[in-house]
């Protein structure tokens, strides 16, 4: 990484965290200052997209003008929360009964009557500790102090395992060099073919993934490979998503009615889960697309009671196209919050216009139609900024293949093909093994031998392809720490039973959020359910699913919260309910262990033992997911370097890994080889002919090879990776 790319890797930092600065609310909402991140990460994110679209259409993709886009950015930035300084300095000179700051800090350190047991704050009542009740004045300092101080010791436990677990993801993020399968098949290529081409035209190749699957995720990624000019911060992208999925959910359970304690559960449980321990430190995307999906949740709630404003309007529009940008399954959750957004919009568009001053509704007829014609403009506005988003990328791949979900192997692999009851309550009792999957062998193998023998004795076969992916068979482990499949038992049960007594019972766990706590559970459960019904299962569904558990999670942490109080309040009864204490503290130790157990011993990522990313060498940690693959990789690449080839032909196959030739065949002053795809699945993009190439460079069956090198070549070969040169060469 050049010294002139490290400074500008601070610009984006820098930008978001002025632009929270700026967009920091005016008027009293739940939690201010998470509201700003989840404002100013829209906005970079949005700001992210849309500049690689720009730049890609004019050709532009190089470092010169991404760095004048974020430095122009970062001014924009700067100029923002300079206007805001301003604007708050003014406001304040000129309310002169604004209390002075020692007695807000008196008054917010003055310790009050607790009725929430030993995990809660000497401070405010549970259902309102997380809120604003007027402008905080106090520093972020003085705040954090002040939470400290005034925190229980189970809630300094909780607050100081959440912080441990980020900062110890945040070294494996900076010491691992990326290994995700899929993204040496296909994350990682893209990118690299952008920075060759310097646009974001289609091009041929094997793996049609490479332009079919969204690529929000692998645009952010982009800006860092342009900045850097390698991959070495490529897994921050991940690790910052996972901080953000604990913001937002933490603010949803306060939005929900839950108090410190309950958003600190929520963030605990959701950071100690393995999935989301591993995918922190990954190039995968579920952690994105979870994030984004967090922020359309967080931004919805607020709508439930309050006319939304035009910067929120476009705070909706922008998490829903980055949702889609990125991963179309994301919308599966978006969609219904969307839903519920408009339907609490047009139920306040039907209240009286002015009710404190008696005047009826009747009164004033037209108050509804306007109240009316507002939610639906709010509405459309939504839709055209996510449409301004993802729209270009789907035009693109509408122009490709005729459809905007790309061809049909890919409408067909994961999305659903039967949708009878019978075929939806197979497959969701398939996916709910999966993600539920414990070490627990003789209740694994019963379980799945019970659905197994259920889909049959209801005529539905449980390895129907048009209900599995590809070849698949269920069932399969999961439950060993690897990021791409890991199961989440714990977290996945909490929210179940969260979501359970929301929907039966939410005025014991929410007497002031009711009907906010009911209908946002009534979401989840909808997510879910749609899930199960248009996506099929897969080994590594679980990933999938994560978008869904940050979504579900606050329901866990404001239903632990009511029954820690409940336990309170009855401390002189023990009995069932003491019991359910003692097993809802035992879950969350298991879940810590859980989480430890991951950063440590994870897969492919880990802090210790084999494959530790303290003692494994760069390549070699490249490759632990094939290490048999390492020498064969470099031995190629290595001859064809020695060749001085410089235009270099592929023959590969779906699945294979492509990214490790980007980095190997590079020249001595880093400049990526001319990589072209001898094989095309794209009809109207042809490959390149064999002859046109100085040499070629395989992976798969050599028999694939052998049909691709042009007669008199010299092909060497090994068990996974060969070569060919042309005589002389």
């Amino acid at each position: 990484m050049s010294a002139a790319g490290s400074l500008l890797t601070v610009a984006p930092v820098a930008a978001m965290l002025l632009l929270v600065r700026a967009t920091r609310p005016h008027d009293a909402v739940t939690a201010p200052l998470r509201l700003a991140v989840v404002r100013a990460a829209l906005v970079t994110g949005a700001f992210a997209v849309l500049t690689v679209e720009l730049l890609g259409a004019l050709h532009a993709l190089t470092p010169a003008a991404f760095a004048v886009a974020w430095l122009l950015f970062l001014a924009v930035a700067a100029l923002a929360a300079g206007w805001r300084h301003r604007r708050d300095v003014a406001r304040d000179e000129a309310t002169p009964s604004a209390a002075p700051r020692q007695a807000l800090v008196a008054a917010a350190t003055a310790p009050t009557t607790d009725t929430v047991g030993v995990l809660s704050p000497p401070g405010a009542h549970p259902a309102s500790a997380g809120s604003a009740t007027g402008p905080d004045r106090l520093g972020w300092r003085a705040r954090l102090g002040r939470h400290w101080r005034t925190a229980s010791r189970g809630e300094r436990l909780l607050a100081g395992g959440v912080a441990g677990l980020l900062l110890i993801e945040l070294v494996v993020a900076l010491l691992a060099e990326p290994n995700n399968f899929d993204s040496q098949t296909y994350h990682l290529p893209k990118v690299e073919r952008w920075v060759l081409q310097g646009g974001l035209e289609f091009w041929p190749t094997a793996i049609h993934r490479q332009v079919t699957i969204p690529p929000g995720a692998e645009y952010l990624l982009l800006h860092l490979r342009l900045l850097t000019g390698g991959d070495a911060l490529y897994n921050l992208v991940q690790w910052g998503a996972g901080v953000l999925c604990l913001l937002a959910a933490a603010r949803i359970a306060a939005q929900l009615g839950g108090g410190r304690r309950a958003q600190l559960l929520t963030a605990f449980i959701l950071a100690t889960t393995p999935m989301v321990v591993l995918q922190a430190t990954s190039t995968q995307t579920d952690l994105v697309v979870a994030a984004w999906a967090a922020c359309a949740a967080t931004l919805a709630l607020d709508g439930l009671h309050r006319r939304t404003g035009l910067g929120t309007l476009f705070g909706l529009g922008a998490a829903a196209g980055l949702t889609a940008v990125t991963k179309t399954s994301g919308l599966i959750g978006v969609g219904p919050l969307l839903v519920l957004w408009g339907l609490a919009q047009l139920r306040l568009a039907r209240r009286p216009a002015t009710a404190s001053s008696g005047v009826t509704d009747a009164a004033h007829p037209p108050a509804r139609t306007v109240g009316v014609a507002r939610t639906v403009g709010a509405s459309a506005l939504i839709l055209l900024v996510a449409a301004t988003v993802v729209g270009p990328f789907l035009a693109r791949v509408t122009v490709e293949f005729g459809h905007p979900l790309g061809p049909p192997r890919l409408r067909e692999s994961i999305p659903m093909e039967r949708h009878d009851p019978l075929a939806i309550l197979v497959n969701g009792l398939r996916i709910a093994h999966t993600a539920f999957d414990t070490p627990l062998t003789p209740v694994r193998s019963a379980t799945a031998t019970a659905i197994i023998k259920g889909a049959e004795a209801v005529g539905v076969d449980p390895q129907d392809r048009e209900i599995t992916f590809g070849r698949e068979i269920f069932p399969e482990p999961s439950w060993y720490p690897d990021e791409d499949r890991v199961a989440f038992p714990l977290a996945g049960a909490l929210a179940l039973l969260g979501a359970v007594f929301a929907l039966a019972r939410p005025w014991r766990i929410s007497p002031d959020r009711a009907g906010s706590l009911r209908a946002y559970a009534a979401v989840v459960a909808a997510t879910v359910a749609l899930h199960v019904a248009m996506i099929k299962w897969q080994p590594w569904g679980n990933r999938l699913l994560l978008y869904a558990l940050v979504m579900a999670v606050p329901l866990a942490g404001v239903w632990l919260d009511a029954m820690f109080r409940r336990r309170t309040a009855s401390a002189g009864a023990p009995g069932r309910r003491s019991i359910a204490v003692l097993a809802a503290v035992t879950v969350l130790a298991t879940s810590a262990l859980a989480g430890v157990l991951a950063v440590s011993y994870g897969f492919p990522r880990r802090l210790v033992g084999s494959g530790s990313v303290f003692t494994t060498a760069e390549w070699d940690t490249r490759f632990l997911r094939r290490p048999q693959w390492t020498d064969e990789f470099r031995w190629a690449a290595e001859a064809v370097r020695d060749s001085g080839a410089r235009r270099i032909g592929l023959v590969e196959q779906n699945d294979n890994w492509e990214y490790p030739w980007w980095l190997l065949l590079r020249d001595a002053d880093g400049r990526p080889p001319e990589l072209v795809a001898l094989q095309s699945v794209l009809p109207d993009r042809p490959p390149a002919e064999p002859s046109s190439v100085d040499a070629i460079v395989c992976t798969g069956p050599r028999a694939a090879c052998v049909r691709l090198v042009p007669p008199g070549w010299q092909v060497e070969y090994r068990a996974y990776v060969g070569y060919a040169l042309p005589p002389g060469r």
